[in-house]
Formats: C-alpha cells, structure tokens, sequence
C-alpha cells in the first residue's frame, strides 16, 4: 500500500467519528467554554473545518495558508462541510502518487512560512492535529447536556458496557 493509500485509509475510518462527534454538539453547546483560555465548542469546529480545508490546499497546491477559523452557523450546517470536505480528501489523496507525496511543501500562517515539510509530513500533522481537536470537542460534550458517540468502543451514552 502506498503511503498516500495508508493515509486515505485512516481517513475513511475517521470520517464518521469526526461527524458523530459534530453532530453530537447541541446548538446552545456551541458557546460552551470550561475554561476561559479554552476555545468554545464553536471555535473548535471552525478549527477543524479549516484543517480539512488545509489538507485539500496541501494536496492540490502543496502548500497551506493556514485558516484557524471557517465560519458556519449551524451544527448540521458545519457537519455537513466537515463530511464534505472529507470526501474532498479522500478523492485527492486517490490520485496523489509518491513523487508529489514526496515534495516539499509551506505551512504558512498569514505571509509567513511556519515550516517547510514533505507534503506527508504536513498530512500526517493536519491528521493528527485534528484527532487531537476532536478530543477536545468529545470533552465538552456531556458538560453541554449532549451525549458522546461510541468512537474507538463503545461510549456510555450509546452503547454501555455492563
């Protein structure tokens, strides 16, 4: 399996728990913050919209202008761009070969180069960036008044172990 594949893979496993765990978020939830230097469950969505759209700037372009916050104004509204923009990933990376996999590429925040990677490197990090923003959006869930959706095993609002 060629490396681009192996990540393509992942993503269509990750897919329906990255819209679970949006869709899971009630529309009053969208303000919740725990603590005041934690981003609100609104600006954690933004921010994962726009790794998505990150990631289809890095394989079309091979390059990325940063977008911290993409703007949406509902939860279904935001779950659909996020299962939107996963397919738009998975379509690209079907056609990415090794050699463009390969090339160098900017991360740029505004004008500025954060970092320059192989395109893979910088995949790899949007991926893992945007587990770890998951994760923090699964956190806020039960405190809003919501539930949270079974993602590696089973959760104890869908499906409890007894």
């Amino acid at each position: 399996m060629s490396t681009p594949a192996f990540l393509r893979a992942m993503l269509a496993n990750e897919k329906p728990m990255f819209v679970r765990v949006v869709q899971a978020v009630i529309q009053p939830g969208l303000e919740h913050r725990p603590d005041p230097k934690s981003r609100c469950s609104r600006e954690i969505i933004e921010h994962l919209i726009g790794h998505n759209l990150d990631m289809i700037e890095l394989l079309d372009e091979g390059a990325i202008h940063h977008r911290m916050h993409v703007p949406f104004d509902t939860v279904d509204e935001a779950a659909s761009t996020m299962a939107e923009t996963f397919d738009a990933i998975l379509e690209r990376l079907e056609r990415m070969d090794e050699a463009a996999w390969s090339e160098t590429a900017a991360f740029m925040v505004g004008d500025d180069v954060i970092m320059e990677a192989p395109r893979q490197q910088l995949a790899w990090l949007l991926f893992l960036d945007s587990v770890h923003h998951r994760g923090q959006l699964t956190t806020h869930l039960r405190a809003m008044g919501s539930r949270v959706p079974a993602l590696y095993g089973p959760s104890a609002d869908e499906n409890p172990l007894r």
